[in-house]
């Protein structure tokens, strides 16, 4: 029987063991960072840049092509008043 008692780990050893394993998983989930490439709020003003542009251009297309209006003129105060004066009924 005293045999037996010396085969077998002792509770300790086999603690040590699995903390030494936890310690490890631990180091290697917390050594892992993600970089990005670019910040949030970079992100987002690319994002309202891409919508800004957009919105100018489908304007302009809106106005130009579709209107057969200069495309150019789209952009111009002048016209948007006048959108302004017919929508209100001043025109």
């Amino acid at each position: 029987m005293a045999e037996w008692k010396h085969k077998r780990p002792l509770r300790r050893e086999v603690k040590e063991v699995k903390e030494t394993e936890q310690a490890d998983t631990k180091a290697d989930s917390s050594s892992w960072v993600r970089i990005r490439l670019f910040p949030i709020w970079l992100r987002i003003l690319m994002v309202l840049a891409i919508i800004a542009v957009a919105m100018v251009l489908g304007v302009m297309v809106g106005y130009g092509v579709i209107g057969d209006g200069e495309p150019s003129d789209a952009l111009k105060w002048r016209t948007w008043q006048h959108i302004i004066d017919i929508m209100s009924g001043q025109k």
